[in-house]
């Protein structure tokens, strides 16, 4: 439709229907007799077209067809129609005098001036475009033009007429139908793109909190082929993972019982030694035997993802930790306060925090933990006083069996899953765990966690 009425358009702008018309004529007065071309004439002769034999043919065109586009644009279609053997001259009337060169003669209102030998027939010409019909179909800005055609036996004929400029305005129709057209590719682009971006907009967030909730509800598998194939891979990938997690939960809870039962005998057999400086050595190689059992199990597998989400007091949370190592003659600080509650699992976040002021009592003697609260997050800082970690290896101190200390002691070594053990708990929150050296020495935990009204 568009394509059809900028045609139409352009058509009817550059003139190129009375183009035709006049080629038409042109071509018939050409197979006829002089003595048949006078009726043809008689005719054909009505407005907006005024025909004439008589008037004598014009001087050579002084301007470059090029300097109106439109009448340029005219004088080539009328040629490319009249085809070869035929010559044409194309001018406007305004151009007549300057070719004629003679005054005298007043043109009708609204016309340019037409002056010269012949203006007479001209005038009668352009008057006859001027009455009637003619003068309903005139426009004040109309552009008024001469065609001379000589025929194939010298003879030449006179077209007068003119191009209304409301042709080459744009009309009400065309203009309401590219909005029409716009209005309706803007719409359905919208709905195309929601249709296609709304399930991969599904697919990015249950991505991201995978890693919270593994066995979180399937996907929907709606939308595109392609989208639907998607969701329904994630969706077979999730089961996977969740079937793959549980067995391994299971082969390990299995493990624990079967490694908790030797250690149990070995600790009984303990007690039967006389040697008491031996048997002190044996219950406390046990007890590290047992801790890096329990330790090393609970980092293998997730025991947070059993445990349900509430809503978790912060501060009561930290008073409580503070209070229990206070009471084992440790020291730990703690300072600001969380006013709003969040949502998350209770012992997992409490073991996560534990870990952490162990790891910090055991390389800096105390521990300072500074509670912060922002519009999306909270951030818990612990603080200690020890040596700290090379720049290098900060990263790596998550990693399992990683002890800061070279001489992996017994007494200040740990088992060196602590840290990976925490920050497992803080990423199956939506958070982080980061470390980072203090400039004053000591080392300091920040563990970040998304509160739940922001995410």
């Amino acid at each position: 439709l568009n394509l059809s009425e900028r045609d139409q358009l352009l058509y009817r702008a550059s003139g190129m229907q009375m183009a035709q018309r006049i080629a038409d004529i042109s071509r018939l007065l050409d197979s006829v007799s002089p003595e048949e071309r006078r009726r043809i004439v008689s005719v054909f002769n009505t407005p907006p077209l005024a025909i004439s034999l008589d008037r004598p043919r014009m001087a050579p065109d002084s301007e470059p067809p090029e300097a109106d586009f439109r009448l340029s644009m005219f004088g080539t279609v009328l040629r490319y129609a009249l085809g070869e053997g035929m010559q044409v001259q194309v001018v406007r009337a305004a151009e007549i005098p300057a070719r004629y060169g003679q005054r005298g003669q007043r043109s009708p209102p609204g016309m340019p001036m037409m002056q010269g030998p012949m203006a007479g027939a001209g005038m009668q010409m352009m008057q006859g475009l001027m009455s009637g019909a003619g003068m309903q179909m005139m426009h004040p800005e109309s552009m008024f033009f001469v065609v001379q055609v000589v025929l194939r036996d010298g003879a030449v004929v006179t077209f007068d007429s003119f191009v209304s400029p409301e042709a080459a305005g744009m009309p009400l129709r065309l203009a309401l139908t590219l909005l029409v057209l716009l209005g309706t590719v803007v719409a359905l682009s919208l709905v195309a793109v929601r249709w296609v971006t709304g399930p991969l907009s599904a697919l990015a967030t249950a991505a991201e909190k995978l890693g919270e909730d593994i066995n979180r509800p399937p996907l929907p598998e709606t939308g595109p082929v392609e989208a639907r194939r998607a969701a329904r891979a994630f969706n077979n990938m999730q089961g996977r993972l969740s079937r793959s997690i549980a067995e391994r939960t299971r082969v390990l809870t299995a493990m624990s019982h079967d490694l908790k039962t030797p250690i149990t005998r070995l600790r009984l057999r303990t007690e039967m030694l006389d040697d008491e400086a031996l048997r002190t050595r044996f219950s406390k190689d046990l007890e590290e035997m047992e801790s890096m059992v329990i330790q090393t199990l609970d980092f293998m597998r997730d025991a947070s993802a059993s445990e349900p989400v509430q809503r978790v007091d912060f501060t009561a949370l930290l008073e409580s930790l503070q209070t229990d190592y206070q009471d084992m003659g440790n020291t730990v600080e703690v300072e600001g306060r969380l006013e709003h509650s969040f949502s998350g699992r209770p012992l997992a976040l409490r073991h996560c925090l534990t870990n952490l002021v162990d790891n910090a009592i055991r390389y800096g003697r105390r521990a300072t933990i500074k509670a912060e609260e922002g519009a999306e997050r909270v951030t818990i800082r612990v603080l200690d006083e020890g040596p700290g970690i090379a720049e290098g290896e900060l990263e790596h101190a998550f990693e399992p069996f990683f002890r800061g200390e070279s001489s992996r002691s017994r007494e200040t070594g740990g088992t060196g899953l602590g840290l990976g053990i925490a920050r497992n708990i803080a990423r199956a929150h939506g958070g982080d765990l980061t470390l980072k050296n203090r400039p004053g020495g000591g080392l300091e935990a920040i563990l970040t966690l998304p509160r739940s009204d922001a995410r």
